[in-house]
């Protein structure tokens, strides 16, 4: 029988204003995942994001997942890519549906491809609508998916898309500017999806700092994702997320 997906668990659970961690298993190295938990165990890390907009051996996921579950209580949830291995061990997936282009393949495309197995697996499918937004730079997101970004000084077109998303049924709004992104999400955009929709909204990409995080929670951000920081620099983390909190 199809189990469904209509009320999460996961989503409810989680703050209405926290933060947390990306960990790509191609990036993965044991002594700096335990540095990253402590980190993330310390200043009350909200959840763990798994995965990566490129190809990512499957070995690693799987290993990645069972060296955090041996770590943490964190929940794990699986951020995937198109070309990512399902994570059954997992606790939730999100089935991401890049609203904010028009290539099919990545509005509905893939996931009729992966449908049965979606449905099979023991973890909660979170319906996803995701908002690429242009934060100064090309990234992996926008070259895996062949799509533009919205503009960041489009508010309107971005919080129209998330109604549309919340109208069709999605469970939550992940504003993205993108891997490696010169700018962050802008405080206008946030502002104007939190006016429009009654989901939570989670945002990524770009987020170096701590002002930058301070002005994505206050403009109404629920859950920050923090990717490129935690791998590259996580001293600099530690200090964004110490005067960010204060």
């Amino acid at each position: 029988m199809l189990k469904s997906q209509s009320n999460s668990h996961i989503l409810p659970s989680l703050p209405n204003k926290g933060w947390t961690l990306l960990l790509d298993p191609d990036k993965f190295e044991a002594a700096e995942l335990a540095v990253r938990l402590s980190l993330a165990h310390r200043f009350k890390c909200s959840a763990l994001l798994i995965g990566s907009s490129t190809t990512v051996n499957p070995a690693a996921a799987f290993e990645l997942v069972r060296s955090v579950r041996a770590q943490s209580q964190l929940p794990i949830i699986q951020f995937p890519g198109p070309d990512n291995p399902l994570l059954p061990a997992a606790d939730a997936l999100l089935l991401l549906s890049l609203i904010s282009g028009r290539n099919p393949e990545f509005l509905i495309g893939h996931h009729v491809k992966m449908a049965q197995e979606l449905a099979a697996l023991p973890l909660e499918i979170i319906a996803t609508g995701y908002i690429l937004m242009d934060g100064g730079k090309e990234t992996t997101a926008h070259r895996i998916s062949n799509t533009a970004p919205i503009s960041s000084k489009d508010a309107e077109l971005a919080s129209n898309t998330a109604l549309a998303a919340q109208l069709l049924g999605m469970q939550l709004i992940y504003l993205d500017s993108g891997s490696g992104a010169k700018i962050p999400v802008q405080e206008a955009v946030i502002r104007a999806v939190k006016s429009k929709v009654n989901l939570p909204i989670w945002v990524g990409g770009g987020l170096r700092k701590a002002e930058d995080m301070k002005r994505a929670w206050q403009a109404g951000a629920n859950l920050l994702v923090i990717g490129n920081l935690g791998e590259e620099n996580i001293k600099q983390l530690e200090d964004c997320l110490i005067h960010a909190m204060d």
